[in-house]
């Protein structure tokens, strides 16, 4: 209602009958009119833009009537006046949306921030990092033998040269081996190179020889013995060197 009086479709309809009555290049410049003033930025046009924007609505049916009636009524223009209805109200839909772009923004509903993630969740994933120290071997030639820290002397006998046997404190014979050994700190291991870069590693603990080929004894480390494959290479542990052959004594 305006003015508590008269509905406010009979200014629209009469607004329209206006537009109808007066020819189109009368009407169409209007209308851009009241499409240019809603584009201004201004408070006094922004308070009229209600009014304005139901202008627009209305006016453009009324201009595309005085454009068919302009173009002789006839079905070509009857065609153009439709064309001229699809891009207008296109247009007018765009214009209105671009309008209540701040509307749309300022009415959106602010979502919950979301809860925060448990400490543990959120704590480190996986075990704690440990610092690996090796123990360097010993390598100690055959001489007049090795003290064997559980106790003893392991020697050396010449059986094949450059190969021999290593007897160890506990009477372990070990065959095919160079005259070069190392115990693992604690005495579990016993360490001996073979020719071609190779290497024999008894665990005594098991009874278990161990043959690698193209591996070097890098270190000790929690009485296991770690190896790597040239002298640049990452040491690794024995459980991780591929295609080891391993068999009971």
């Amino acid at each position: 209602m305006v003015n508590g009086s008269r509905p406010r479709w009979l200014y629209g309809l009469l607004w329209l009958a206006w537009l109808a009555l007066v020819p189109w290049w009368l009407g169409l410049p209007l209308l851009l009119a009241i499409v240019a003033a809603l584009l201004i930025p201004t408070p006094r046009l922004t308070a009229q833009a209600p009014m304005l924007r139901q202008a627009l609505r209305w006016g453009l049916p009324g201009m595309l009537l005085a454009l068919q009636r302009g173009l002789g009524g006839n079905a070509l223009a009857w065609a153009v006046a439709l064309l001229g209805a699809l891009a207008g109200f296109t247009l007018l839909a765009g214009l209105e949306a671009w309008l209540d772009r701040g509307r749309h923004r300022a009415g959106a509903i602010a979502l919950p921030a979301p809860p925060e993630w448990p400490a543990s969740v959120s704590g480190p994933v996986g075990p704690p990092a440990a610092i690996i120290e090796l123990a360097r071997p010993c390598w100690q030639p055959a001489g007049a033998g090795l003290s064997d820290p559980r106790g003893g002397v392991a020697r050396w006998q010449a059986t094949d040269p450059p190969h021999g046997r290593w007897q160890l404190g506990d009477g372990r014979p070990l065959d095919d081996a160079l005259p070069r050994g190392s115990f693992s700190p604690g005495g579990r291991w016993f360490a001996t190179p073979t020719e071609g870069r190779g290497l024999l590693l008894l665990d005594r603990e098991h009874d278990r020889l161990c043959h690698l080929r193209g591996w070097q004894l890098s270190g000790w480390h929690a009485e296991q013995p770690w190896l790597m494959r040239g002298e640049h290479a990452a040491p690794v542990p024995l459980c991780d060197v591929p295609g080891r052959l391993r068999y009971r004594r």
